[in-house]
């Protein structure tokens, strides 16, 4: 049965925003401060991305697991709150897609993890605030993903059935999410995917290799 789709939710880090380069660029700056040495290539904590401060950390201070986590992570978000927006960009094709999108008038938001007063100052970065009508950070609804509640409180401010909705991400805990509140789902392969992990085991109704072939999916709804 096909489902006439009303909006389209979107993960922020490692689905609309490379922001890996300044999150690694704040891990650095954290292991600095504390004395300890540079690591050898912080590309391998890509796929960390998309798993907040603490991932992070854990990937980053590995070697010193002696360290506070909790005094890590105050000082890694003070540090990335003034420094999120150096050399983040938008993945390509994003800024098309999003355009593309409200042109067919379907209501955008963004459904992240990430705490709402990180995300908001990102998006408005980016040029995104009047695009995208809800933001639902990490600590808006009662659990974050991939708990149900955030996708389910974004579509309850978008006036959308959550049956008519497609949930767009990069990590398994978009797709959960999506899956648990009744909506469509898409991996956004482009993102930050672990290593060796399967995409097309998520049990995600599409996998997208591109930004724009989400509009190929939205044409066979119509």
């Amino acid at each position: 049965m096909t489902r006439r789709l009303r909006a389209v939710l979107f993960d922020l880090d490692g689905t609309l925003v490379d922001s890996a380069p300044d999150l690694f660029a704040t891990l650095a700056w954290l292991r600095r401060s504390h004395d300890l040495p540079e690591l050898d290539d912080y590309r391998a904590f890509r796929h960390l991305a998309s798993r907040g401060a603490l991932g992070m950390i854990e990937g980053g201070f590995a070697d010193r697991p002696d360290l506070d986590r909790a005094r890590l992570r105050e000082q890694f978000m003070d540090h990335y709150r003034a420094h999120l927006w150096v050399e983040s960009r938008a993945f390509e094709g994003i800024e098309p897609l999003l355009q593309n999108l409200k042109e067919r008038d379907l209501r955008l938001g963004v459904v992240t993890n990430k705490l709402a007063n990180l995300a908001e100052p990102l998006i408005r970065a980016a040029g995104w605030q009047d695009q995208l009508e809800c933001v639902i950070g990490g600590d808006t609804a009662n659990l974050p993903k991939p708990h149900p509640a955030p996708v389910l409180e974004a579509c309850r401010r978008l006036g959308v059935h959550p049956g008519q909705a497609v949930m767009v991400g990069d990590d398994p805990r978009d797709i959960r999410a999506g899956l648990s509140a009744g909506s469509l789902t898409a991996v956004a392969e482009w993102g930050y995917v672990e290593p060796g992990d399967t995409p097309e085991d998520w049990g995600a109704h599409h996998l997208l290799a591109r930004p724009v072939h989400l509009m190929e999916i939205l044409k066979s709804c119509d």
